[in-house]
């Protein structure tokens, strides 16, 4: 089995990789590219909808350890390149049904693009990370190691979406179905963002920010055994919230905070709509 042969060869290194370690990894990474195995998928049982897949951390580590710095320019002029000799650049071919427009994006091996995800120059998507179909990654966005991109999502341009490969057992960033993530974002440190929900310009989710829910009344936080979690359909924008007590206060400073202002409703609907007309 793949995931017991991954595991066991992480756990106990051999002295030196050789022909059959290699093509154990390029069958670990052949499943990355074809999105039958992820760093994370969802689990209808677990309290933040998805599980953990430590195991494929493992074998995406196990490649660094693996290859040796190559170089990795496609031809002798210009800037040159050097990195994994197992972590080349992604093969995609127009059987893939993806649009990667020409201008200098970058997709890693071991990364998944469904159908109909779109490419604008200049992007990156790293290893590991998953990417649902009919999903427009826009220019100079990140997608960042084993992050989960679901269905029919805008990562906008200049948006940062996290990635984390250590600790093994830690949630990745989770970006779920039709999700508009606005430009300039970031979403950082395991932070799960539920179906539908908006993130406005700017806005910067992590697991050191609460979250101020105006519709409902809470404060949304991240805690030791969960991420910080975005409802579905939620609304949120960059906020501030005014330092209440010592010099802060008497300088009247605020602190940076995103705010739920509303949930998706037709009015913010008709506005995302304009984004299928891009694809």
């Amino acid at each position: 089995m793949l995931q017991e042969q991954i595991e066991s060869l992480f756990d106990k290194p051999p002295d030196r990789y050789g022909d059959k370690h290699l093509r154990l990894f390029q069958e670990f990474k052949d499943a990355l590219n074809e999105g039958s195995i992820r760093a994370a998928e969802p689990e209808a049982t677990s309290p933040t909808g998805w599980r953990v897949n430590s195991w494929v951390k493992k074998g995406i580590l196990l490649g660094f350890r693996m290859g040796a710095v190559v170089p990795m320019s496609s031809n002798g002029a210009g800037q040159a390149f050097f990195d994994k000799a197992t972590y080349p650049l992604k093969s995609v071919t127009l059987a893939n049904a993806v649009r990667i427009v020409p201008g200098g994006s970058s997709l890693r091996d071991g990364c998944f693009l469904g159908k109909g995800v779109t490419c604008m120059p200049p992007m990156f998507i790293n290893v590991g990370a998953y990417v649902g179909e009919q999903t427009m990654i826009d220019s100079h966005a990140l997608v960042g190691s084993c992050a989960q991109v679901g269905k029919s999502c805008h990562i906008s341009a200049a948006a940062q979406i996290g990635g984390v490969l250590e600790p093994v057992g830690a949630m990745p960033v989770i970006i779920e179905d039709d999700v508009l993530v606005g430009g300039n974002c970031g979403v950082y440190e395991g932070t799960i963002v539920k179906r539908g929900a908006v993130l406005g310009t700017g806005t910067i989710l992590n697991r050191s920010t609460p979250v101020y829910d105006l519709a409902s009344g809470n404060v949304l936080t991240a805690r030791d055994d969960q991420p910080l979690i975005i409802p579905e359909k939620a609304v949120v924008v960059a906020g501030s919230r005014a330092i209440s007590h010592g010099r802060g206060k008497e300088w009247g400073l605020s602190l940076y905070t995103p705010v739920i202002v509303k949930y998706r409703d037709a009015k913010t609907d008709l506005r995302t709509q304009l984004e299928d007309l891009l694809r």
